[in-house]
């Protein structure tokens, strides 16, 4: 149903898409510069003959049609603003789930959009999901329009369609779909923050409160539709690809368990439930992330494929339902509330559901939580309390079953609790996480009936919140986590969900976003932590600010005549004097102006001396000159020999520069390169942390003379290339997850702990108080050698599914019964 709303309302949701569209049409054409700079890469890298053929191939055939393709694909993209974008051969999301009717490359080509889809989806979720509801609020609509520009699903169709209309293969696509990623993602998240302040700019919903959404259950009739979980598969082929939690990215290649294969289920073996791969779709991406993305995807569709192949069309409802295999509603209607729009991931719109069954879900929440109160007051073996646990929610969901009005809420009431009943089970979660854990089915299910994409999409705020505190504390042992301030936030969150039953995904996305932020000051508050945290930090801003140093020493000396013994000690020695200086002392600290004056003294020193007052102050200056030169060397702790090779080198610039062997430098740039030096820092700019650090036990050391005996450093190889694609997930983990670190030939146990803000430093700790320290590019390298592995190669969610299907595999008469 929609409202009418006033002419200046629908004029300014056009302007918003137009500024969307003019935002994100920018940038295609830095796109193709990035994949022709990446298929250059390939063409030159030595491998072997095949392989080398095959990336020449792939970079004559982008050359000659890049141009062609950002030409369709920028004119596509203006012209999706009035109308509908051609389809060219790629059928839409809903259309593409009728598996058994389609082709192999029409499935595959789908699933290549869906995934540039998704991870636009995961990085720009709450952005999109507040840009959405301002949208309909102008326009008065409950959903947007399936092919609505504002939709990732949309752009990331176009570009595909118009890939393939270039003459350009499914398989090269595969191959550049990493870089498509890096090269879109921050453009569109960028989109989306600008098209919601424009809109708060010009008075849409400034504030979006969890209030404003609370939504009241309607009657039975407008609800009694079973398409609401068929709907919730509709975007099982875009939503599945979603990545998995940063620390379950499906574990290396090499190492035995953390294979590149699914694990097999006994679903898998089961006609009916298994969803076949399409032809070539196991050569599409080769990277960990990848991979688990493929995994995650067979499991929601076959979950997908095994209920609409039971529950199919439910007869029972006075509402003509949505066809359940392809999601789309009967001729001569349109998809009300209850159906959503298929293929829209995480922005399908809430559907209503009986009054009566919204209150038997409340009335089972309310008797388990007074059940599980005195299940924890009581003093039995925690097995048992568990057993109780378990037995109590089984006998609710059953009860719950029985007063479900539609064949799709019985399902749905069944998935959920089979999934809980793996989480109960899952041993390596406390005992006391795990009570907490259960009094999240009832607000789970509740969400699972009204947001029929919890089951489409891994990226659903509930399931994030469940993984994000599984992954957390699977690592600890009941001991240290009773009575912890983790146990304590755990019990707040559970109890923030049930204080709000009606607000649906906002109040999981409000816990989810205050549970991260709890981690990020639960892990480091140790005084070791934050002892090596301080020094790491401080470590890559000294690095860095010494490379913005050198950086502007290099500017400064550009045209003047300076000798190059003089240069490569200013520039591989006393700009990092420079930034230990202001790290330790302040920039404007009296020890680093000092410093820098130095520098000055120095380049005017080592010019020519023609005339006598020049020489007569040399002579009278140098021994403070060389003295601070020792002063600054030894910050850095170059001392004895070391010191005296520099000093050396130095002199005899010197002695050349009073005979007048070198160029004279005039006065004025002297005292300009002073007046620089002494505002150095506003003249730098953050270069972000692009750049090597030279990283050891020793420089960490000499930083602040912290003892660096508990602190094992694992610093990047020299001269070791590292994949992008193990770069970014090395970047993509999360920050609590458990691994298994074998460094050394010893294997330990580590949690992630902290990343610094440049994302060059990692801090990993374990249960008896080590600390890992390691670079960037060497821990990308130890994920692709197998040296560092998920302790969980899936998320908690995921596992759950996979064992509650394989529970309906053996026995699919339960799923209704």
């Amino acid at each position: 149903m929609s409202i009418a709303r006033s002419a200046s309302s629908l004029q300014l949701a056009r302007e918003t898409r137009e500024r969307f569209v003019l935002a994100t049409e920018g940038a295609i054409v830095p796109l193709a510069r990035a994949i022709r700079d990446r298929l250059t890469q390939l063409a030159s890298e030595v491998s072997n003959a095949r392989a080398m053929q095959e990336h020449r191939d792939d970079f004559v055939a982008f050359q000659g049609q890049a141009t062609q393709w950002v030409t369709l694909s920028q004119a596509s993209w203006r012209k999706a603003l009035g109308a509908a974008a051609p389809t060219g051969g790629l059928t839409t999301f809903p259309t593409a789930l009728r598996l058994e009717l389609i082709g192999d490359e029409v499935v595959e080509t789908n699933i290549l959009a869906s995934r540039l889809a998704q991870v636009i989806h995961d990085k720009a979720s709450f952005e999109l999901s507040d840009l959405r509801l301002r949208i309909q609020h102008l326009e008065g609509t409950n959903e947007l329009d399936s092919k609505d520009v504002l939709k990732p699903e949309t752009l990331a169709r176009l570009l595909v369609e118009q890939w393939l209309a270039a003459g350009l293969s499914r398989e090269l696509w595969a191959r550049v779909q990493d870089t498509v990623q890096q090269q879109l993602i921050d453009v569109i998240v960028k989109a989306y923050e600008s098209a919601n302040a424009y809109l708060i700019a010009n008075g849409v919903m400034q504030e979006i409160d969890l209030k404003s959404f609370v939504r009241r259950t309607g009657n039975a009739a407008g609800a009694g539709n079973s398409a609401g979980f068929n709907t919730s598969f509709a975007g099982g082929v875009a939503s599945a690809t979603a990545p998995m939690d940063g620390g379950g990215g499906g574990g290396s290649q090499q190492r035995p368990g953390y294979g590149t294969q699914a694990p097999q289920h006994p679903h898998q073996s089961q006609p009916q439930a298994s969803v076949p791969m399409p032809a070539g779709t196991s050569t599409i991406g080769g990277s960990p992330l990848m991979m688990a993305r493929q995994r995650a995807q067979t499991a929601l569709l076959s979950l997908k494929r095994f209920v609409t192949g039971r529950i199919g069309s439910d007869t029972t409802t006075t509402v003509p339902a949505q066809n359940s295999i392809t999601g789309t509603a009967p001729a001569g209607r349109t998809t009300g509330p209850g159906g959503g729009t298929p293929g829209t991931g995480g922005n399908t719109a809430p559907r209503q559901f009986s009054r009566t069954f919204a209150g038997a879900i409340a009335e089972a929440e309310v008797a388990y939580r007074m059940a599980a109160t005195q299940y924890m007051d009581a003093s039995g073996e925690q097995a048992t309390v568990i057993q109780q646990t378990a037995v109590d929610l089984r006998r609710r969901s059953t009860e719950l079953k029985k007063r479900a009005p539609t064949t799709a809420d019985k399902a749905t009431v069944e998935i959920v609790a089979l999934m809980f009943q793996a989480i109960l089970a899952e041993e390596r979660i406390p005992f006391s996480a795990r009570v907490w854990f259960a009094r999240l089915q009832m607000p789970v299910l509740r969400v699972a009936i009204a947001e029929p994409e919890f089951f489409g999409t891994l990226q659903h705020p509930a399931r994030m919140l469940i993984d994000r505190m599984g992954s957390c504390v699977m690592g600890f042992d009941a001991a240290a986590i009773t009575g912890s301030a983790l146990e304590g936030e755990i019990r707040r969150v559970v109890q923030v969900i049930e204080q709000y039953p009606e607000t649906g995904q906002r109040v999981f996305k409000l816990v989810f976003d205050e549970f991260v932020a709890f981690l990020n000051r639960y892990l480091t508050q140790s005084d070791t932590t934050q002892r090596v945290m301080s020094v790491a930090q401080q470590v890559e801003q000294k690095e860095t600010m010494a490379i913005q140093y050198t950086i502007e020493l290099r500017k400064m000396l550009n045209d003047m005549p300076v000798r190059d013994e003089i240069r490569e000690f200013l520039f591989k020695v006393w700009a990092e004097v420079l930034a230990i200086a202001a790290l330790r002392y302040g920039a404007q600290g009296e020890q680093t102006v000092m410093l820098k004056r130095v520098a000055s003294e120095l380049v005017w020193a080592a010019s020519a001396k023609p005339n006598r007052t020049d020489r007569a102050r040399v002579i009278q200056d140098l021994p403070q000159l060389l003295q601070r030169l020792r002063q600054g060397m030894a910050l850095l702790g170059i001392v004895d020999e070391p010191q005296e090779a520099h000093i050396k080198t130095i002199g005899a610039t010197l002695s050349d520069a009073f005979l007048s062997k070198t160029e004279a430098i005039p006065q004025a740039k002297i005292e300009a390169m002073a007046e620089r030096l002494a505002h150095l820092e506003d003249f730098v700019s953050d270069i972000g942390g692009t750049a090597d650090l030279p990283l050891d036990a020793h420089s960490i050391e000499l930083l602040l003379g912290v003892d660096a005996a508990s602190i094992e450093v694992v610093p990047d190889a020299a001269g070791v290339q590292v994949p992008e694609d193990m770069l970014a997930w090395a970047h993509e983990l999360q920050v609590g997850n458990w691994f298994m670190l074998d460094h050394n030939d010893r294997v330990s146990q580590v949690q992630f702990v902290w990343r610094s803000d440049r994302k060059q430093l990692h801090l990993f700790a374990t249960a008896d108080g080590r600390s890992f320290l390691i670079q960037a590019g060497r821990l990308a390298t130890y994920l692709q050698a197998g040296l560092l592995v998920p302790a969980e190669e899936e998320t908690l969610t995921v596992r759950a599914t996979r064992e509650a299907l394989a529970k309906l595999d053996a026995n699919p008469e339960r799923l209704l019964n």
